[in-house]
């Protein structure tokens, strides 16, 4: 056991391979590209809006369609049944996520030019992490718009939950949220940070099975 967990801290600390590093550095593009996209898109359609209304969210900006004016109509209707108003402000709890992946774009750079194994095994943890973490605060984010409603609305509704993926019927509109081009920017390069730890994982152990092979025939030879 001990000579096992002495290999496998050897492992850790060995250089990644020339392409692992061109990998990384390739997969740093699509991540600074994320910021450039919206990660996710919410839409809602009713019989008095048949083209529907959609906002999109930034990693930081919120931006409604046709010039903004979306936005506007929808917290007009939020308003009926108390909901808080839909902008930059009130997603103030998102704010860290620009800071989360320019911090992921400096990491990745960092390990594509002097990392070893070690170092992208923790760009993959930190990658799962802030990935998982932003998800579950934009869910939160939205339980909180669909269940803090101010009691003296005109309309009383029950609280509700948005949708979160995918289509919902929330009285008589249908609401849709999906993720968008950022998103799927952000998940290649998770992905492929992923592929590439893999990739050494089993390089590292078809080397180490290698050696210990040339090892017992050189015993078996002297």
């Amino acid at each position: 056991m001990r000579l096992y967990l002495d290999s496998f801290y050897a492992f850790l600390a060995k250089p990644l391979k020339p392409r692992a590093r061109l990998l990384l550095a390739v997969l740093a593009v699509p991540l600074a590209l994320s910021f450039t996209q919206p990660l996710w898109r919410i839409s809602m359609e009713a019989p008095q809006y048949p083209n529907g209304l959609f906002m999109d969210i930034y990693a930081y900006k919120v931006e409604g369609g046709n010039n903004g004016q979306h936005i506007q109509e929808i917290n007009t209707l939020n308003h009926y049944i108390g909901m808080r108003t839909l902008d930059r402000d009130a997603m103030s709890d998102l704010d860290w996520i620009p800071f989360a992946l320019g911090a992921l774009f400096i990491f990745a750079l960092r390990v594509a030019a002097i990392g070893n194994v070690s170092a992208l095994v923790d760009l993959v943890v930190m990658t799962t992490y802030v990935s998982a973490f932003a998800f579950s605060r934009f869910v939160y984010t939205l339980y909180i718009f669909g269940h803090h409603l101010k009691p003296d609305a005109p309309v009383k509704v029950p609280g509700f939950m948005p949708a979160v993926l995918g289509s919902k019927q929330i009285a008589n509109f249908t609401t849709h949220s999906w993720p968008q081009g950022g998103s799927y920017l952000l998940a290649a390069f998770a992905l492929g940070t992923v592929a590439v730890l893999l990739w050494h994982l089993i390089s590292g152990r078809r080397a180490a099975v290698r050696e210990a092979k040339a090892a017992t025939a050189a015993v078996a030879t002297a």
